[in-house]
């Protein structure tokens, strides 16, 4: 009887220690979302909120370094004027940003 009562007890113990092995892995993974994901989420939708607010004359920069002014707005692209008379169609996922002032 006194072999069963220490079985338990170990039983018992390496429960509890399972908790202490992943409750560190649920801590790192909590700093990381909320310093790395949650900012990373709010600067893509800002980004998309300001590529949905775009419109004729606005100028802005491409991920290509490309600098223009909207002239058209298509529904999946624009049309841009990077220079006198040089105008591009790009991807409205190509813009990065306004052209900064």
């Amino acid at each position: 009887m006194n072999i069963n009562l220490l079985l338990f007890q170990d039983t018992a113990a390496s429960g509890s220690s399972l908790i202490w092995t992943i409750l560190p892995f649920v801590f790192i993974f909590g700093i990381f979302y909320f310093l790395v994901i949650m900012p990373q989420k709010k600067q893509k939708q800002q980004l998309q909120e300001m590529i949905a607010a775009l419109k004729i004359n606005d100028e802005v920069v491409t991920s290509g370094g490309i600098i223009g002014k909207i002239k058209e707005v298509k529904e999946t692209s624009y049309i841009i004027q990077s220079a006198e008379k040089s105008f591009l169609e790009i991807g409205k996922s190509a813009v990065v940003g306004k052209k900064p002032e």
